[in-house]
């Protein structure tokens, strides 16, 4: 590939880095504090998890994988691939709560904002979306 053939990165516009920063923060804060509050567990926890048919062993686990995920994340370097676990994660969410009938919409919207946080975040991402082009 020539340098030529290369195409110039995209503009960097500082509203839609900060919106990213913004959205990637809050799910920071809500996916931090559901790690912390499966390392606390609790009454409510043991309720929550048997609801979704869960063992009270998986609570410890499932702490550690998600603030793992939510590190991963957070390294800029690394945050695509904290993307991707974290959209893994919100997947298996998905799928338990769809299981006993329980509404997962909301899972679906998180795993958009996931995504949208670390695209407004890093514009070069734009370019290696699979958009269909006419």
């Amino acid at each position: 590939m020539n340098l030529s053939d290369q195409q110039a990165p995209p503009s960097v516009n500082r509203k839609q880095v900060w919106t990213g920063r913004v959205i990637s923060g809050l799910l920071v804060l809500a996916f931090g504090m559901s790690g912390l509050m499966k390392l606390k567990g609790g009454p409510e926890f043991a309720e929550g998890s048997a609801k979704l048919g869960l063992p009270e062993s998986m609570r410890i686990p499932l702490a550690v994988l998600e603030l793992a995920c939510v590190a991963i994340y957070l390294i800029p370097s690394t945050t695509v691939i904290g993307a991707i676990l974290l959209t893994g994660y919100m997947g298996g969410a998905i799928c338990t709560h769809w299981r006993v009938g329980d509404p997962f919409p909301v899972h679906i919207v998180i795993g958009v904002l996931i995504w949208l946080g670390v695209c407004f975040r890093e514009p070069r991402l734009w370019a290696v979306m699979p958009w269909r082009k006419r």
